[in-house]
């Protein structure tokens, strides 16, 4: 499943790694949190680029791109919103005197999939896409999003929105387009909860160019004023312990490693608010969110203790044990504001995320820090200075702005958390075979299917295995022209038919006690033509070229982005993704701070015991998409040379399940390449036999026979 850079995947530019020794998961002799090469009382943004790269049209022909929705059929007349009607409505209210409001797509901790009532900009919209921004003003109402959501845009918004494809020539962005349909003086509203700091930061001097005003509206959200009760409620599910055997390290010794890093920057607390950071670091796991094992929680680290922020209703007897085993005191969700202001009244250094940390948390402790150094001030009590953000001399603490070092730990998986990954693929890979020797056979006798019907029915296969506990994102199940909709989500009385005379894409992940999956296989039930041949070979081609990629250490993902590229290009196509997103282990499906991509403002170096994905593609608008896609977890590799006595990395694959040889084109394939596909079936067979029986293995079968070169 493909993702774009958000503040759940942030830029981290370390050159930290893990030894290479194997260790048994209760043991870990080495730290897991790695010295930032910065001063550690000043912040350094990483490098800003365009969030949006323009890329050509993956069509065969040339496409104008258009900033709306002018291009849409049968839109000409605008038809009132009742939703966006009341909402302008609270714009004159005393307390707001707002001319636009701004809705993202997060929650209170920048995630990536949320829970249903902080679906805001979804309620709002009407679209459902994951990635998007809705701008309304007192005339007008606009929603970006990305090239993943385009068609899906187009069939969900009403008329009364106009559709900004970002990244699209010719398409301003949300402060463009502000700063050019409001009036000078003119008031953005935002909910600063939704909002990390830099975003804000960034929003804020965007649009005083034009003289515009960000409000932040502490007390009240209005999209939540009109929703009313018809709002969801907020999740409460239990929380549950995640088990060493899985965890490999315990939270004593993460905490101990993470409090040395405090010391380190000269920080007295570290605030965690990533959904995925706090899971990690407590050894803890939720189900407050779709996909997502997390709770939602907030974590405050000190050199001297640990507080957990988050729903007391949620947590068991067991929970309640672990925490307090680990020294880690419990706090009502809400009281975070007022801790934070309270740590703030007495001087405490805080170590601040800014990427991540919500704005309203970041105001609240520098204008409660600025009151406690002008009360010393005043006292003349001030002994020492520090470095601000604006690298100013500031009187007394100022706060450390910088990285979570949370983020590079988690995703070096240590020997417990790579052993679970590799074994929770082997019984996904046993539940794809039975599903698809399912499919093929249903198709084969003419029984008709809808997209959601083959979705269910994987979601059947893979509940029947050992430590399943949830799809890991929306499971996309497109037929024909569907299929080139990314992100498509197919939904009970407007998907699809499986088309037999088609290209049928599917991509889909598991959450399992012990890892977590994603995978995506195109395929086709009949005869493919020549077109849909070469281009699904051409991404093939592209998927090998990575998996073989052989690189030095502190190689940043985007440099690796075109391996899987070149043989798309070479004809002039391309398609509108990444290549690889980090994956969770028993976590988040996406993962940072990792990624490869086109997008080099991401210069992570890929290192041991990451986990990415490796997922070319290759979409034609209104008629049909490829992607093929595995994860791959990145380890050294043993080249006969070391120039410069650095090591050199490669891809140990962890998916293991038949690509369609049917699709392959061999006249466009090389030995090498017909070599690497007829080994990789070869290890399917291998690992994945002995999980089947009866027709799925002999389905398994006739899909890892060896390719012969014509």
């Amino acid at each position: 499943m493909q993702s774009v850079p958000s503040q759940a995947i942030r830029p981290l530019s370390l050159n930290a790694s893990l030894s290479s020794s194997r260790l048994p998961f209760f043991s870990f002799s080495l730290p897991i949190f790695h010295k930032f090469k910065i001063n550690p009382s000043i912040y350094n943004k990483s490098q800003k680029v365009p969030l949006f790269l323009t890329l050509r049209c993956c069509s065969s022909g040339s496409v104008t791109a258009k900033p709306s929705s002018e291009d849409r059929r049968n839109r000409d007349v605008q038809e009132p919103d009742e939703k966006v009607v009341a909402l302008r409505r609270l714009f004159s209210k005393p307390g707001i005197g707002i001319d636009a409001y701004i809705i993202p797509s997060q929650d209170a901790h920048q995630s990536e999939f949320i829970a249903e009532c902080y679906m805001r900009r979804a309620y709002i919209s009407g679209f459902t896409g994951s990635a998007g921004t809705a701008v309304v003003t007192k005339d007008k109402a606009a929603l970006w999003t990305d090239g993943r959501y385009f068609l899906q845009a187009e069939k969900q918004l009403s008329s009364s929105w106009i559709l900004m494809r970002a990244g699209s020539l010719g398409v301003p962005t949300t402060s463009e387009w502000l700063n050019d349909v409001l009036s000078p003086g003119g008031r953005v509203g935002i909910d600063p909860f939704l909002f990390s700091h830099d975003a804000a930061k960034e929003l804020k001097e965007a649009i005083s160019k034009k003289n515009l005003e960000l409000v932040y509206l502490y007390d009240l959200n209005p999209v939540d004023e009109i929703w009313k009760e018809s709002r969801p409620k907020p999740p409460n599910n239990p929380i549950r312990v995640h088990d060493m055997k899985y965890a490999g390290l315990d939270v004593a010794s993460k905490l101990s490693s993470l409090r040395a890093e405090l010391v380190g920057t000269g920080a007295s607390a570290i605030v965690i608010s990533m959904l995925d950071e706090v899971a990690w670091l407590l050894n803890l796991r939720g189900s407050d969110v779709p996909h997502s094992p997390v709770m939602y929680a907030y974590l405050i680290v000190e050199v001297d203790g640990a507080k957990l922020f988050v729903d007391n209703s949620k947590v068991t007897k067991e929970v309640m044990d672990h925490l307090k085993n680990a020294s880690v005191e419990l706090r009502p969700y809400d009281s975070i504001v007022s801790e934070i202001r309270r740590l703030a009244a007495q001087g405490a250094q805080l170590w601040l995320d800014t990427s991540s940390v919500n704005a309203a948390i970041v105001e609240t402790y520098k204008s409660a820090l600025d009151k406690y150094r002008s009360n010393l001030g005043s006292k003349g009590k001030i002994k020492n200075k520090r470095y601000d953000e604006s690298n100013g001399l500031s009187e007394g603490p100022s706060g450390v702005y910088m990285r979570s070092p949370i983020s590079l730990a988690k995703a070096l998986k240590n020997p417990a958390e790579l052993e679970g990954m590799q074994n929770c693929h082997l019984r996904d890979a046993a539940a794809l075979a039975q599903f698809w020797c399912w499919l093929e056979e249903e198709i084969h006798n003419n029984v008709e299917l809808t997209e959601v019907d083959v979705a269910d029915k994987l979601l059947e296969f893979r509940a029947k295995k050992e430590g399943f506990l949830d799809t890991s994102f929306d499971t996309i199940s497109g037929s024909g022209a569907n299929g080139a909709i990314i992100h498509y989500r197919a939904e009970i009385g407007s998907c699809s038919v499986v088309d037999p005379n088609k290209l049928f894409l599917l991509d889909s992940g598991a959450q399992y006690i012990d890892g977590t999956t994603d995978i995506t296989r195109t395929v086709h039930f009949g005869e493919p033509t020549a077109r849909e041949k070469e281009c699904f070979t051409r991404v093939l081609k592209g998927h090998i070229a990575l998996d073989q990629a052989v690189f030095p250490e502190n190689t940043p993902g985007f440099v690796l982005d075109a391996f899987a590229r070149s043989s798309l290009w070479k004809i002039g196509l391309d398609y509108r993704h990444g290549t690889g997103h980090g994956v969770g282990a028993a976590l988040n499906v996406h993962e940072g701070p990792q990624s490869i991509s086109y997008r080099y403002g991401n210069t992570t170096p890929l290192q041991k015991g990451m986990i990415v994905s490796n997922e070319p593609g290759y979409y034609e608008d209104h008629a049909f998409g490829i992607r093929i896609e595995n994860l791959l977890h990145v380890q050294e590799i043993n080249t006969p040379n070391r120039y410069g006595g650095i090591e050199y990395l490669g891809f140990e694959k962890l998916t293991f399940f038949p690509i369609q040889a049917k699709l392959v084109d061999i006249s466009l394939i090389s030995d090498d390449e017909i070599e690497w596909l007829n080994n990789y079936h070869s290890q399917v067979w291998e690992k994945v036999s002995p999980l089947v029986e009866g027709s799925a293995r002999q389905w398994l079968w006739n899909n890892t026979r060896v390719i012969h070169k014509q």
